[in-house]
């Protein structure tokens, strides 16, 4: 290891004269120049886990830039969240690769938004970007972050108050700072008043915060807005993306997990690279953090990653011809859920859900049996399908009186929603909940499960849910929750029922997110709502489970079910929902199941 020196605050000039704090920290005892590793942040490059970071791969022989993005802490400009990453980014990896501490390679590192960066700067394919490694990033926010299956995730409108309270414009205002604290206390009723009025919420202290939830949020269809940004999409762009070595880091529960797999499929369809991929167990941003938990889920001593040896490692393979095994092993690595012993553990008191890594070859497993689980008109969930003529399933769904979110894949807001897995029942810790009862206990809340399983069952891969619904209502959303059931024990007299992955569907784009379609009331109509990956074992005795609905918030915003524009409406109304299960409408769950 050798001893680091650094300057902060250089301040890198951009074509169009906005400049971009940026600190450099340099090994001091072997010569230079240096493969650099860049990081480009909105939440500070001085940040202490950031610093420490930077000091550790100074120290073992990497040249380390960390600049903080436009209009953010010491950088100048305007901050209009991932707007300008692509470009900004480019001319950040020119400048590095021309100074003369640097080889002329140039890597790039970070998680989240930062891996929003390395991906909107690799997709216009800089010169001298060398390798990536891309922990918990997007692929295309309209279909899998900011909006899902056509809804809003609410975790956004938060992330605005989070960014906003940070800003350099609530930083040098004293009364703007006094406004912003006094909206984060009434956070709660504030997320009780949606959709927002621009201009009315307390984001107008600080408009271009504001524009940008506003645009996201009536920005349904996918349109110019999010195609003209190669940091909101990449998915025209995956040709001229750059070919260097990438390492994708996910985990299940987290918010990028569907981008993190696509990118991996996409990339290695077109790419010499190598490309890798490593999917863990955890919340996002729980790899940098090397948990063993997610939520209340416990998967074991072995969960963690090692994160910055790890990627340490993938470095010294790919820039350096170190011969540590990292290019040897399989390109996929999975962290599969599932085997504990279902009690409290010792040492936290969570959920003993275990686990264990396994190499593959490929994403998805070529020996997947994509295998249909059939909604059964008793409440039943089986592989065979549901008779003729069998009378459907109905329940009121009631926009004022939204399903409360429980866990799953969400990354910030964690005091409101705590993201992970958890047991899918009430409390004074969830938001909206109005007692401690089984979600499914709900009138709005339909539950199929089947038997309890008479061999393990292993589920790796995208979990899909084919449904035939109506609605009285000429728009509306339907939802999906896959549910692992544990059997009660003296720890959990009675069960455990832990998530497993859930999504929506808004009905106005079960046909194209272009072209959005309102429903005839009354009518069937198929809706295809995909779920996040994730890798499980369903284990003998347990009960798989699937929870349909239309709400669950705030995870995702409500529908009013009117049909009017999103993001404006503001007046509801109850939809009568219909979900069919027979033989000519047999609505299933496709679980991708691994033989034994």
């Amino acid at each position: 290891m050798y001893d680091v020196r650094f300057e902060r605050n250089i301040m890198v000039r951009l074509q169009d004269g906005t400049r971009l704090a940026t600190d450099v920290y340099l090994p001091t005892s072997t010569p230079g120049p240096w493969p650099a590793i860049l990081e480009r942040t909105p939440y500070d490059k001085l940040a202490p886990s950031s610093v420490m970071a930077a000091n550790f791969f100074a120290s073992h022989g990497y040249a380390v830039v960390r600049q903080d993005v436009r209009g953010r802490f010491a950088s100048e400009g305007e901050f209009y969240p991932f707007g300008n990453e692509g470009p900004d980014g480019v001319e950040t990896v020119a400048w590095t690769r021309a100074q003369p501490w640097c080889d002329g390679r140039v890597a790039t590192v970070g998680l989240s938004y930062s891996s929003c960066t390395q991906t909107g700067l690799a997709a216009l394919n800089p010169p001298g970007l060398a390798a990536q490694f891309v922990a918990h990033g997007f692929h295309n926010y309209h279909t899998a972050s900011m909006r899902q299956g056509g809804a809003l995730e609410v975790r956004f409108f938060l992330y605005a108050f989070m960014m906003a309270t940070t800003s350099r414009e609530v930083a040098a205002d004293p009364v703007k700072r006094a406004a912003m604290r006094q909206a984060w206390g009434d956070i709660r009723a504030w997320l009780r008043r949606q959709p927002l009025k621009p201009g009315v919420s307390p984001l107008r202290h600080v408009p271009s915060y504001e524009r940008w939830l506003m645009d996201i949020w009536q920005h349904g269809e996918y349109d110019d807005y999010w195609r003209s940004r190669p940091a909101y999409t990449i998915d025209d762009l995956y040709d001229q993306h750059a070919d260097v070595p990438i390492y994708l880091c996910g985990s299940w529960y987290d918010s990028y997990a569907r981008s993190t797999v696509t990118n991996y499929v996409e990339l290695g369809r077109r790419k010499r690279g190598p490309i890798r991929l490593v999917m863990g167990p955890w919340i996002h941003g729980g790899a940098n953090l090397d948990l063993a938990n997610s939520g209340d889920a416990e998967f074991g001593p072995d969960a963690p990653l090692g994160y910055n040896y790890f990627r340490l490692r993938w470095f010294d393979a790919v820039l350096k011809g170190a011969p540590n095994g990292m290019l040897d092993k399989p390109p996929v690595q999975l962290f599969v859920m599932g085997g504990g012993s279902g009690r409290k553990t010792l040492e936290t008191g969570r959920l003993d859900v275990g686990g264990r890594w396994r190499f593959e070859q490929e994403w998805p497993l070529r020996r997947t049996e994509y295998t249909p689980f059939y909604l059964q008109p008793n409440g039943g969930l089986a592989p065979t399908a549901p008779p003729d003529g069998a009378a459907p399933s109905r329940y009121v769904f009631d926009p004022k009186d939204p399903v409360p979110t429980i866990g799953g894949n969400i990354s910030v807001g964690y005091d409101l929603m705590p993201g992970g897995g958890f047991d899918q029942r009430g409390g004074p810790h969830v938001f909206g909940a109005k007692d401690s009862l089984p979600l499914g206990a709900r009138q709005d809340v339909l539950v199929f499960s089947t038997p309890a399983l008479d061999r393990d069952v292993e589920v790796t891969g995208t979990v899909v849910v084919q449904l035939w619904a109506a609605s009285t209502a000429p728009d509306t959303d339907f939802t999906a929750k896959l549910i692992d059931v544990y059997p009660p024990n003296p720890d959990y007299p009675d069960g455990y029922e832990l998530n497993i992955g859930d999504s929506i569907i808004r009905a106005r784009y079960r046909n194209s997110w272009e072209t959005p379609e309102l429903m005839e009331p009354g009518r069937p109509y198929e809706f295809t709502i995909t779920l996040y990956p994730t890798s499980l074992v369903f284990q003998r005795g347990h009960q798989i489970r699937v929870h349909i609905s239309s709400s669950n918030f705030p995870r995702f915003d409500v529908n009013p079910n009117t049909g009017g524009p999103l993001g404006r409406e503001l007046v509801t109304q109850t939809a009568v929902q219909t979900i069919f299960h027979d033989a000519a409408r047999p609505s299933r769950v496709v679980l991708p199941i691994i033989p034994a």
